[in-house]
């Protein structure tokens, strides 16, 4: 699945680029500002970026945005670019083209027009590694078992949720179960519900009229509407918050919504795949997940282990993402040695495979000849993993473990979150335990 970030001030313009794209086959990533952009391709693999020209400092000159363009030049970020803008002066389409821009889009744009540019730039194609269904061979040839429990799943119409700590692998499951389901000729679309405001997810899941708020411009569909006959993957479900469930257990017990500002009735028939790293029994113990919904969502359950549990097949997949990053980066093949091997087998990867795919890629950019060595395998907290850790109390371990992991990425707190296997939910409870403070990048 390819990645497209968009990179854009304004959270409705995000997430109407999110709906069109994401409906269409590919995963979004958002940052709201360049400089948090930037990072976002440092730890994340990003294949086409969607760039807003003006941010903070003015409305109309897009320096902001010519600057971002340049800073990507200088890192050797070979991405494509695409830019929006709602000032679509041909003098500043030609500058954007000139510092390495793509194409040019005005705002507010023609979904077809988004849709064709990205798809000029972005052919939704898999690389010979990955089978059309978005499985990497390394996930497929490691998990034939639970494979063959997904697909048992898949062919029947039941809502299916997929349990397990972030970076596992849930994603790529559920596109499986779609892939090999009856609706794998109707549309998979995909909705963080840990990313969506509280203001705006009835917009985001039902849609709304043109007029029926500010800034509502014109009609948009939501997701349930736009997965109707297909599947709907709710990720991160464990995050949403205790006055929205009741609404999203209305349109799962019923199949009926309304759009905002709309007095039709609407139905869906969208088949629901759900996901969570959260113990959603333990939520609905101290009051935060109800339980009713927990039945709709889970009648059939299928838990991913964490890496840790199932090291036997991690060289596999150590190599498919080798192969992987050398291509992405257009370097010779890559091999790793068995000491590099065994540093990886040695460590507890609190971030399951995407955290290996990070520490490849790293390794693979770093490389300087052939083979990746151990001295190439960078690891957070490996000094620790070897004894020299302080004895402490679990609470304080917890509190400086966090400390650190959110120093790490520069006070991006739903990163810290995501690589230490807490929900953007359970580790804002934590900062606010500890009373840790966050300084925001």
């Amino acid at each position: 699945m390819k990645t497209v970030l968009i990179v854009d001030d304004l959270i409705d313009v995000r997430l109407s680029a999110r709906i069109v794209l994401e409906s269409h086959g590919y995963r979004c990533l958002e940052a709201d500002h360049p400089s948090r952009a930037i990072e976002s391709i440092k730890h994340n693999q990003v294949d086409l970026i969607l760039l807003d020209m003006n941010f903070s400092q003015d409305t109309t000159s897009g320096q902001e945005g010519l600057n971002f363009l340049t800073e990507l030049k200088a890192l050797n970020y070979t991405v494509p670019v695409v830019v929006i803008t709602a000032w679509a002066k041909i003098d500043l389409a030609v500058q954007a083209m000139q510092y390495g821009a793509c194409d040019f889009i005005e705002k507010p744009w023609k979904n077809t027009r988004l849709l064709e540019s990205v798809q000029k730039l972005l052919p939704k194609l898999c690389s010979d590694n990955t089978p059309s269904d978005g499985i990497p061979l390394a996930f497929e040839a490691n998990n034939k078992q639970l494979l063959e429990k997904a697909k048992r799943i898949a062919k029947t119409n039941a809502n299916v949720l997929i349990t397990g700590e972030n970076g596992t692998g849930k994603s790529m499951l559920a596109a499986y179960i779609h892939q090999h389901s009856q609706r794998n000729n109707q549309t998979m679309v995909s909705v963080n519900m840990a990313a969506i405001p509280d203001n705006l997810f009835e917009s985001e899941l039902f849609g709304h009229r043109k007029g029926a708020f500010t800034d509502a411009k014109e009609h948009r569909k939501g997701r349930f509407t736009l997965a109707n006959e297909g599947s709907l993957f709710l990720d991160e479900v464990g995050c949403l918050p205790m006055a929205l469930q009741a609404k999203l257990l209305r349109v799962l017990e019923s199949g009926e919504y309304e759009e905002v500002g709309g007095a039709t009735t609407l139905t869906s028939n969208a088949r629901i795949i759900s996901a969570t790293n959260a113990d959603l029994n333990k939520l609905i113990e101290q009051g935060s997940f109800r339980r009713d919904l927990l039945f709709r969502l889970n009648t059939l359950v299928i838990e991913l282990p964490p890496l840790r549990e199932r090291l036997s097949e991690l060289p596999e997949f150590a190599a498919y993402f080798v192969k992987q990053h050398a291509q992405k980066y257009g370097l010779t093949e890559l091999t790793l040695s068995e000491k590099a091997c065994s540093k990886l087998l040695s460590y507890h990867w609190p971030g399951n495979i995407r955290e290996l795919s990070h520490v490849l890629e790293r390794a693979v950019i770093m490389a300087d000849v052939d083979t990746i060595d151990a001295q190439d395998i960078v690891l957070e907290n490996y000094a620790e993993e070897s004894g020299t850790l302080p004895l402490m109390s679990l609470e304080e371990a917890e509190q400086r473990l966090i400390t650190k992991a959110i120093n790490h990425f520069d006070g991006h707190v739903v990163k810290a979150g995501e690589f230490l296997g807490l929900s953007k939910s359970a580790i804002y409870r934590r900062i606010e335990k500890f009373n840790i403070q966050v300084k925001e990048s």
